[in-house]
């Protein structure tokens, strides 16, 4: 079958846009769209190259997690890949994935962990012989960024393990994040050194973890929820809520929050209560993550391109706020496609101040009857990402 000459180009202009706000996310730490934007474009991109698999390429967006590390730092091949994990958005595509799963273990009933999906930076701890040897952050979950002397400044990650009988190889995966508030201390005493201030805990920990000088580091209240295990040399418990616990008795941190449910109503049912308790929470989360329990179970899962198939991100509904669009602009990318963007009066949605959003074309313009000076309201759904 003939690819349509305007899928090529829409599947081009794509990529160009998500790999633009790659770079902006991950290298420059200067995110412009908040991740509702950034999952359509996502998704529209998935389902054309699931409609037209030709198109798809191995340098896609959707065949990688990220972008590539900051070239001051070292870089660390990850040895077991840290891949993303399948966001949901409804209640409806977490009862599709737990259909999913049953359908493919043959199961009635599944038993799943659930904990809460911090809003900080993905990290992965090398422990040898119980001593802390290499940490790095995802990168593109294949290659990410030494940053061994920033995370040995985190006063929650241990130097060396506790206890005994762990392996003598075990690369631990966490969320290294700012309490809430420890972030409030932050931005105080920044403004009154006349620094820049951070526009939300989760900026502020990934900055902190990616500065040169680690004894920058070392003076931000950062800590760590250890969430899984990577390379491991040695036997390890055949449950993932008995790993974090194992990893607990070793001296990291797993989160308090850590339950194990069964079934979609029992997901459902923990979803609701964290997101009742969330604003109560000294720390920023945006979403829940449902992962099977067995491991067994999750090796005869498997995996799809960049996603476990034994895994989901359930993520709160959408913040919204009211602005107001002062300016429109277009911007023309590489491949001649013109992309109006509204200017905003800077508005502050949870967590993060949006000054821009894409108005996609001319047509969604005329349909939605956009004009300057119109209120608009500005959503945003989960982490301000890519």
């Amino acid at each position: 079958m003939e690819t349509p000459k305007k899928v090529i180009n829409r599947v081009t202009a794509l990529r160009d846009q998500i790999n633009h706000h790659n770079y902006l996310y991950y290298v420059l730490a200067a995110p412009e769209i908040p991740d509702a934007e950034y999952d359509r474009l996502l998704r529209e991109l998935q389902a054309l190259e699931q409609q037209y698999p030709q198109l798809i390429t191995p340098d896609s967006p959707t065949q990688r997690v990220g972008a590539g590390p900051v070239k001051e730092f070292g870089e660390v091949k990850h040895e077991v890949p840290m891949l993303s994990i399948e966001n949901s958005f409804t209640d409806e595509a977490l009862r599709n994935f737990d259909r999913r799963v049953r359908e493919k273990l043959e199961i009635h009933q599944v038993e799943y962990s659930a904990e809460p999906k911090l809003d900080g930076l993905a990290v992965s701890l090398l422990y040898e012989d119980g001593v802390l040897v290499k940490g790095a952050t995802r990168g593109d979950g294949y290659t990410g960024e030494d940053i061994t002397q920033n995370v040995r400044t985190v006063p929650s990650i241990p130097l060396r393990l506790a206890g005994k009988g762990y392996p003598p190889v075990l690369e631990v995966r966490g969320e290294v994040y700012m309490t809430k508030s420890g972030f409030t201390v932050l931005n105080e005493r920044q403004r009154k050194l006349d620094e820049k201030v951070f526009a939300n805990p989760r900026n502020a920990a990934a900055g902190s973890l990616r500065q040169l000088d680690p004894k920058i580091t070392a003076g931000r209240p950062l800590a760590i929820f250890v969430y899984g295990i990577g390379k491991v040399d040695g036997k390890m418990p055949e449950r993932h809520s008995d790993i974090l616990g194992q990893l607990r008795v070793w001296g990291l941190r797993a989160s308090p929050e850590l339950q194990v449910v069964k079934g979609v109503a029992g997901c459902l049912s923990y979803y609701k209560r964290l997101g009742e308790k969330r604003d109560k929470l000294d720390y920023d989360i945006d979403g829940v993550v449902f992962k099977v329990n067995s491991i067994k179970q999750q090796q005869e899962l498997g995996f799809v391109s960049r996603a476990p198939r034994w895994a989901i991100a359930h993520k709160f509904p959408a913040q919204e706020e009211i602005t107001k669009l002062i300016a429109i602009d277009v911007q023309v990318g590489r491949t001649g496609a013109i992309t109006p963007v509204g200017r905003l009066e800077p508005v502050f949605v949870g967590g993060v101040t949006v000054t821009n959003a894409t108005l996609h074309n001319m047509d969604e313009i005329k349909r939605k009857d956009i004009h300057i000076g119109d209120t608009v309201i500005v959503r945003r759904a989960g982490d301000v990402i890519p």
